[in-house]
């Protein structure tokens, strides 16, 4: 039995599921033997995702379809489960916009809060509570580098990220003697469809690489239980170590905004 299974338990469920981040943690679980709940807005994705693993793995996979950006998403689920117990969750789903904050409407900007803050936090609640009363589990919240400092053209999405990885660490000291082990997960810029989707350039010959999806998994879960938060990547830690310790906080900010300018083309006028 896979040493994850065997300390943390059968099922695992992964909200934002449908490809990227979320299918390579799939991949990776289904590979140590957890049965699957896959959550996401679209069916399709979710349903070619679990028909790929169960032709390979001995497992059970369950799809919810579910808009995690609703105020009653985590409570839809709960619906869905016909008791399924969650022993290890994963919340990797996320909102972005990558522009001038003025130039998105504030509906947009707030659902970017229910989709990444709102909607963990009710999930860790919800699961959190059963996972602490069986003294089992473990909770893996996907942060971001664009967190840790201020992020001009992503301002909500990195205030966002900050609150993940801030909410995580506080809670993996108020579990970490309960039993349940939890993580932040701080992702550079990293090859899923929605990244590339989003066609970022290149703006300097020192910009860390896209690291590979499955790159990133394989090092959360060698890290879960060790460590409340972390930097994923070799590189994506360097260039952390260059912002957050040796650079003063406002040319890390002014760095982050004229980054995001370039590779987007924005115009700010």
């Amino acid at each position: 039995m896979s040493n994850l299974k065997n300390k943390y338990g059968q099922t695992a469920l992964i909200a934002g599921a449908s490809e990227g981040l979320g299918a390579a943690f799939a991949t990776a679980l289904a590979s140590h033997g957890f049965d699957l709940v896959l959550v996401a807005r679209r069916i399709e994705p979710l349903e070619q995702l679990a028909s790929k693993l169960l032709a390979t793995y001995n497992i059970k996979i369950k799809t919810i379809t579910c808009d995690l950006a609703d105020k009653n998403a985590t409570e839809q689920i709960l619906a869905q489960l016909e008791n399924i117990e969650i022993d290890f969750l994963v919340y990797n789903a996320c909102m972005s916009y990558i522009g001038p904050y003025l130039k998105s409407s504030i509906e947009d900007q707030i659902k970017i809060v229910d989709v990444n803050i709102n909607t963990p936090m009710r999930m860790l609640h919800a699961f959190g509570s059963k996972m602490t009363q069986r003294k089992r589990g473990a909770v893996v919240i996907m942060a971001s580098m664009a967190g840790l400092q201020g992020s001009g053209y992503l301002s909500t999405y990195g205030a966002s990220k900050a609150f993940n990885k801030i909410f995580a660490e506080g809670i993996w000291y108020e579990w970490k003697n309960k039993g349940v082990d939890v993580i932040a997960c701080c992702a550079g810029a990293t090859a899923t469809p929605n990244y590339l989707n989003t066609n970022p350039k290149k703006t300097s010959i020192f910009e860390p690489k896209a690291q590979a999806p499955e790159e990133v998994v394989i090092e959360c879960l060698n890290k879960i239980g060790k460590t409340p938060s972390f930097i994923s990547g070799t590189n994506n830690k360097l260039a952390t170590f260059f912002m957050q310790k040796l650079f003063p906080r406002k040319l890390a900010i002014t760095t982050m905004g004229d980054t995001a300018k370039k590779m987007y083309d924005i115009d700010d006028k």
